[in-house]
């Protein structure tokens, strides 16, 4: 049976890169036709979709086109071997791997710095600024600058301001801890999706994304489903929260 092609239009509406962007993609041939309509349209197969996928997931974590090239073999010089690949798949982790030391080592630091200035306006400007202050301190730190910092689940709770119970939201870490994710961004719409599909891991993001339908401070987040997967999606300034959460949970953290 022939593979059934599609056009321009509808590979752009599969893959949501526009046409334009498309075709600069054949212009710097990452992708080519598979072959022509009568009346002369780009007609694509599967296999062009699963590479446009591709270079937008490679474009995502930070690879250049010309990298992307290297790894398909449309560059001038060929296909690098798997040792050149994985090199640099390797150096794009470790490229963002010091970059987020680095933001932990200043927040921690940070977190230092904020301690040490409410000592010090517990010195100088009296019990009222002092208590003001300290109470700014526990919103950007997380925790009781006088009390054992709790844990990231705990702080990402409340500040995600969660309507559940403390009973229900146990019951979801049960349910979603050690579940095997993958997130991806884009603007400030934060999409996790989780694999194989579970019938209580998609009762419990479906609770999940209930409890927040009377929020005032974000949108409320959606759940969608396909034959194998499932995905949460949030939106919003504070979106990036529910992609900390996840991570949390899948790293098992008490």
């Amino acid at each position: 049976m022939p593979q059934k092609l599609m056009t321009i239009g509808q590979l752009a509406s599969r893959t949501g890169v526009s046409t334009s962007l498309l075709r600069y993609y054949e212009k710097e041939n990452l992708i080519l036709p598979t072959d022509y309509s009568q009346a002369g349209y780009r007609l694509y197969a599967e296999e062009v979709q699963k590479t446009v996928t591709f270079i937008k997931m490679a474009k995502r974590y930070g690879f250049s086109l010309s990298d992307i090239k290297s790894i398909l073999g449309t560059n001038e010089e060929g296909t690098l071997d798997n040792a050149e690949i994985m090199s640099m798949a390797e150096q794009r982790f470790m490229d963002i791997e010091r970059r987020v030391t680095e933001m932990l080592v200043l927040r921690h630091e940070l977190e230092l710095f904020l301690v040490d200035l409410a000592d010090q306006l517990d010195r100088k400007a009296g019990a009222k600024p002092s208590k003001n202050y300290r109470d700014l301190v526990e919103q950007v730190c997380g925790h009781d600058v006088t009390m054992k910092p709790k844990s990231s689940l705990q702080m990402l709770t409340e500040r995600i301001g969660c309507n559940l119970a403390h009973s229900e939201w146990e019951e979801l870490f049960k349910d979603l801890r050690g579940q095997h994710v993958h997130i991806w961004r884009d603007d400030d719409l934060y999409t996790i999706q989780i694999n194989p599909k579970k019938p209580k891991v998609m009762k419990a993001l479906k609770r999940l994304a209930e409890s927040e339908s009377e929020c005032d401070a974000h949108a409320q987040p959606q759940v969608m489903e396909s034959k194998e997967t499932i995905q949460f999606i949030a939106k919003g300034d504070n979106a990036f929260l529910y992609a900390k959460l996840f991570l949390a949970l899948e790293a098992a953290e008490a």
